[in-house]
């Protein structure tokens, strides 16, 4: 009796999480038998929009200048976004955004010109969307964004948005939170195949690679060369002045194109971006202190030694953290974090073996 019971169980239990598993769930294997929807949706192409997020997208030409869509998410009490773009640029695009409050059910699709960042370039009803009719539903745990727009080919650069959990849309303004996640495609519309763009690319690879090879690279070369070559002196003042100048110089110009790569995405990268300024205010002091050093005989020289290299050590380890942050930004994945930390463990084994060194000598 007591082994019928725990089959009972296990049973239903193997069946109540296949449920969950499922209604979470939406793909394109699958008919849409979605009430509540404004119109027909039994013929519509089906792509999967965004697999990270399980967003699936089912779009149709229902007249010479008449287009339907369908996005479906899972229901994470927040936003979803849909956005039309003619660069795979956020700003400057026009969305269509819906919503249903899991806190008192209240819910609305509402279009936006998306102007900048801040709320106030955020504009409702605003953008060259016409928007014929909308409606958004939630059934088994998703929901289902539905639209039809007036033009004879919407744009192929199709931006998708989730919100933060619990931050809605609501009135009298209707602003936009900023969004949690954000991904950029190219959908053709006949084919149905969609890839990933990645806006401002060259931008990127400027960013990562100037701020990689100056905070980095060279201002760790140029930390080793001051610790541990002072016996050819004063040829190591030269290179290490030299390599920490060309590092403070890279370095500068990589935070110049991560301030206009933030600009132009519109993304929200405050930690990267905080931890990169106070970096580049860290070597504007070392500057100022190099250009300020007192004479060797000076009694406050102890001083301004220590100041120097506690700066200089701070801004080593905070470009390293940061560099390897930026990357998980970026998602570059394993490639770049694996070039970075075999450059950074070479170094490290060089200091290693040059602090022997010096020790013996001692």
């Amino acid at each position: 009796m007591m082994a019928s019971s725990v089959i009972f169980i296990f049973f239903f239990t193997i069946c109540g999480l296949a449920a969950f598993v499922n209604s979470q769930v939406d793909s394109c294997s699958s008919n849409l038998n979605i009430n509540g929807l404004p119109f027909d949706s039994a013929s519509l192409h089906c792509v999967n929009a965004w697999s990270s997020q399980n967003f699936i997208l089912r779009y149709a030409q229902t007249s010479s200048n008449l287009w339907s869509f369908v996005l479906s998410a899972p229901d994470a009490n927040s936003y979803i976004a849909i956005g039309f773009s003619s660069n795979g640029l956020m700003i400057g695009s026009s969305a269509v955004v819906g919503w249903i409050s899991a806190t008192d059910g209240s819910s609305g699709v509402k279009k936006y010109f998306l102007g900048g960042q801040s709320s106030k370039e955020v504009v409702p009803d605003g953008g060259n969307l016409v928007v014929n009719t909308s409606a958004i539903v939630t059934q088994s745990s998703r929901l289902y964004l539905a639209f039809q727009l007036t033009a004879d080919q919407p744009s192929q650069r199709i931006i998708y948005a989730l919100g933060r959990t619990g931050l809605m849309p609501s009135s009298p303004s209707f602003s936009l939170t900023q969004h949690s996640s954000t991904a950029s495609t190219a959908l053709n519309y006949v084919t149905g195949q969609t890839s990933s763009l990645s806006p401002e690319s060259k931008l990127r690879k400027s960013h990562g690679a100037l701020g990689m090879a100056g905070w980095g690279i060279l201002m760790i070369i140029g930390a080793i060369v001051a610790r541990y070559f002072r016996e050819w002196d004063p040829a190591w003042f030269y290179v290490h002045a030299c390599a920490q100048s060309l590092g403070f110089l890279l370095g500068v110009a990589g935070v110049i194109c991560g301030l206009v790569l933030e600009h132009r995405l519109g993304v929200d990268v405050s930690t990267h971006k905080g931890l990169g300024i106070f970096i580049l205010v860290l070597g504007c002091l070392q500057v100022m202190a190099f250009l300020a050093r007192p004479g060797k005989s000076s009694k406050v020289r102890k001083y301004w030694n220590w100041y120097h290299h506690s700066a200089g050590g701070i801004l080593i380890v905070l470009a390293a953290a940061n560099v390897f942050y930026g990357i998980h930004l970026a998602r570059k994945g394993r490639e770049w974090n694996a070039g970075y930390g075999v450059v950074l463990a070479i170094l490290f084994v060089i200091a290693v073996l040059l602090e022997v060194r010096l020790w013996v000598r001692r």
